[in-house]
């Protein structure tokens, strides 16, 4: 570099040391929160800028060079005498800060921030890279937010070479760490992380025991093998590599034909009933799944494919038998969980919590039966197994009839699987649903299995579509504006017209009225219970209406109508007429309520009339004046008939 530059990068250390010590007088506890921003250096970034401004030459790519050369040069001097752990590590942090803060101003390379922390992750230890993805995590939004285009090769970059140097096993729990980094920090339509050619991870090599112990049969059940006692090979002696073996390929369908005699593959009748196959004979066909799991296109060929078949139906087999039994001997999920539950209590640490899971499961022949038996492993085999079985499922003419028209033949497959091996596949899918709903939170488990799996089928379309964009445009600042408006205009106060269509007269809430109004509000017809006397012209009317209505529909109406007053007549009966209740007969004879109170009356009226006419003084009828009128004589009326 030449001397201009030399002099450049001076200038420029000497306003990032200020800068440091400025951040020193802001955060002197030495933690990595609070992020430092722009206010807490004042006038600071400015004076940088003004360096930047008054150096003689006016090229981007040289102030960056030199702005970056005076970064990387206190960096790697805080580096070397600053031990991660120690609190005085904290001016790397502010340094990042500073970064970050001269790079979202384009004052720097946008990707230099990331170039640091990649070397950082270089130079320490796995304990000292999970305190930089504390920094990271707490920075993730604030350093991803601007120029990512610029700097996401470098985070996938830094964050691939983090995870090859962590343990799956040991290390889990961190591995998520930088997993969850990835996924927030890129966009989710992004395709750093998509597999575009359909690429399967064939590296994943299962070693095992290929040795198939001499067991007895079924049929020879009782017979006693003098060659039996032969001391079986000893783990690790006959472990190969079950891939391109022809041995081991001879041995694995020696192993098909002893367990398919035993468990009786033939017919559905004989496969229900057929009888369990032994561990022995189980254990190559169980771990030879595992070549399928990692690379599915083996099943092309019919007869890995049949292989598979026998294998999976074992496998399956095999696992309802150890589940049944679990059962009978009372061995639960949830005794396992306890003991596994008081264990982390007592440790409380996080390495304790990762170490207790495994990605890689052990295949020692003596740890086979042990590893069976735990539901978690049986599990963990019929999930793969459900994967590869949509993927044949998704291999169906039906199915690739949906996909005919993508773009990404890299993810479309030319081979076609048969009705027979579409009905396999589908029942097998729907017998290892069923058996992963059984058991401590199986139904659970299996819902949030089926729901990762069918939001899967959604990706395998995106990628098979090319990768289309899924981010939707920005809305531009007209249309905003027009939404904003509309809303306001149908969430505004309408002004109402003084009398609106379909309005009511609301005269009666005038002054004038208001008095009346609250007078007929206190009449007692509206909350007195009225009496039963009052539903018998209602009902009368009804009855009559029964008699005369034309159709159904009206006779209905009226019945109805009939019933819900008799109805409401009994109930107020009842608290004063309960003993007449009983002469009512399924609605009739309802007039039997008040008979007897027709009678009191009547008994009534008839005592009033009667204490009426005694109590009245005699009335004087006058006698009318009689003219003279010639008086009848009897005697000369006889004598008169008689002649």
């Amino acid at each position: 570099m030449s001397s201009i530059g030399i002099s450049s990068v001076e200038k420029y250390a000497a306003c990032i040391r200020e800068l440091l010590r400025r951040a020193q007088a802001v955060k002197p506890d030495g933690d990595i929160e609070p992020a430092l921003v722009a206010s807490d250096f004042e006038d600071g970034i400015a004076q940088l800028s003004r360096v930047v401004d008054g150096s003689i030459t006016k090229s981007n790519q040289a102030r960056y060079a030199a702005i970056e050369t005076a970064f990387r040069n206190i960096f790697y001097e805080s580096l070397a005498s600053n031990p991660i752990k120690h609190p005085t590590f904290t001016q790397v942090w502010n340094l990042l800060d500073i970064v970050s803060i001269l790079s979202d101003n384009g004052q720097c390379e946008p990707g230099l921030i990331f170039w640091l922390v990649e070397e950082l992750l270089d130079s320490q230890t796995i304990d000292g890279c999970r305190s930089i993805f504390d920094y990271l995590d707490s920075r993730r939004e604030r350093i991803t937010a601007k120029h990512f285009k610029q700097k996401h090769l470098i985070i996938l970059r830094a964050c691939n070479e983090l995870l090859r140097r962590l343990s799956r096993a040991e290390d889990t729990v961190f591995c998520g760490r930088v997993f969850i980094f990835l996924f927030q920090s890129f966009p989710l339509g992004d395709r750093s992380s998509v597999n575009l050619r359909g690429e399967y991870h064939t590296e994943n090599v299962t070693t095992y025991d290929n040795t198939i112990l001499q067991s007895t049969s079924v049929g020879d059940s009782m017979a006693i093998d003098e060659d039996s006692t032969a001391e079986p090979p000893r783990n690790g002696e006959a472990e190969t590599n079950p891939e391109n073996s022809e041995a081991t390929q001879t041995l694995i369908l020696d192993a098909i034909d002893k367990v398919g005699k035993s468990v009786g593959f033939d017919t559905k009748a004989e496969r229900l009933l057929g009888v369990v196959p032994d561990l022995d004979s189980l254990y190559p066909l169980f771990w030879a799944l595992q070549d399928s799991f990692s690379n599915p296109t083996n099943l092309f060929d019919s007869s890995k494919f049949q292989t598979f078949k026998s294998g999976l139906e074992s496998t399956l087999h095999k696992f309802k038998d150890v589940h049944n039994d679990l059962e009978v001997r009372g061995v639960t999920r949830a005794s396992d969980e306890a003991k596994r539950g008081t264990k982390r209590k007592r440790g409380g640490s996080t390495e304790e919590l990762s170490s207790s899971f495994n990605p890689k499961y052990l295949t020692s022949r003596d740890l086979f039966e042990l590893e069976i038996s735990d539901l978690a492993f049986r599990r963990h085999i019929l999930v793969q197994a459900l994967i590869i079985v949509d993927f044949l499922l998704s291999l169906t003419p039906k199915a690739k009839l949906k996909l005919e028209n993508m773009t990404n033949k890299s993810v479309l497959y030319s081979c076609t699987v048969s009705e027979e091996d579409s009905k396999w596949a589908s029942q097998t899918r729907s017998d290892i649903a069923t058996y992963l709903q059984q058991g401590p939170e199986g139904k659970f488990y299996y819902r949030m299995v089926d729901t990762v799996l069918a939001r899967d089928k959604n990706w395998v379309r995106w990628k098979a579509e090319g990768c289309p964009p899924i981010e939707r445009p920005a809305v531009s600042a007209e249309d905003f504006i027009n939404a904003r408006s509309g809303a306001h205009k149908a969430c505004a106060n309408k002004r109402l017209r003084p009398t609106p269509m379909g309005s009511l007269d609301l005269k009666f809430l005038s002054d004038a009225e208001s008095l009346d109004g609250l007078e007929k509000l206190k009449n007692p017809e509206r909350f007195s219970i009225p009496s039963a006397d009052s539903f018998r012209s209602d009902i009368v009317e009804d009855e009559f209406a029964i008699e005369i209505a034309k159709t159904d529909e009206d006779r209905q109406l009226a019945t109805s109508a009939r019933a819900s007053k008799l109805w409401r007549m009994l109930r107020v009966a009842s608290k004063s007429k309960l003993n007449l209740l009983d002469k009512i007969d399924d609605g009739n004879n309802w007039q039997a309520l008040f008979e007897q109170d027709e009678a009191e009356n009547r008994a009534k009226k008839d005592e009033g009339r009667s204490s009426q006419v005694s109590n009245d003084p005699p009335t004087l009828e006058p006698v009318p004046l009689q003219t003279a009128v010639p008086s009848f004589d009897a005697t000369s009326a006889q004598e008169t008939t008689i002649k």
